[in-house]
């Protein structure tokens, strides 16, 4: 039965932080989350590890339509006899 205390005050509390954020020191937070001002260097040294996956499946694709384009060729061409 003691919830509509805790939840009213959960929301009065969200509220706050959702309308009230103008005092918010971004610096701090960096800090906090150990994000630097001028760390770019994550981003050009990331690798996907998917990329490999990637450029296999487009080969596998690629051979896919090639053969459905000859099959179609095939059925094409007026039998022999």
């Amino acid at each position: 039965m003691g919830r509509g205390r805790a939840k009213a005050k959960q929301v009065k509390v969200a509220r706050r932080l959702k309308y009230n954020s103008v005092g918010t020191d971004l610096d701090r937070l960096r800090e906090e989350l150990g994000v630097g001002r001028g760390d770019s260097t994550h981003n050009r040294d990331y690798t996907d590890p998917y990329e490999e996956l990637v450029d296999r499946y487009a080969d596998y694709a690629r051979e896919y339509e090639e053969s459905r384009d000859d099959d179609r060729d095939e059925d094409e061409r007026p039998a022999r006899k």
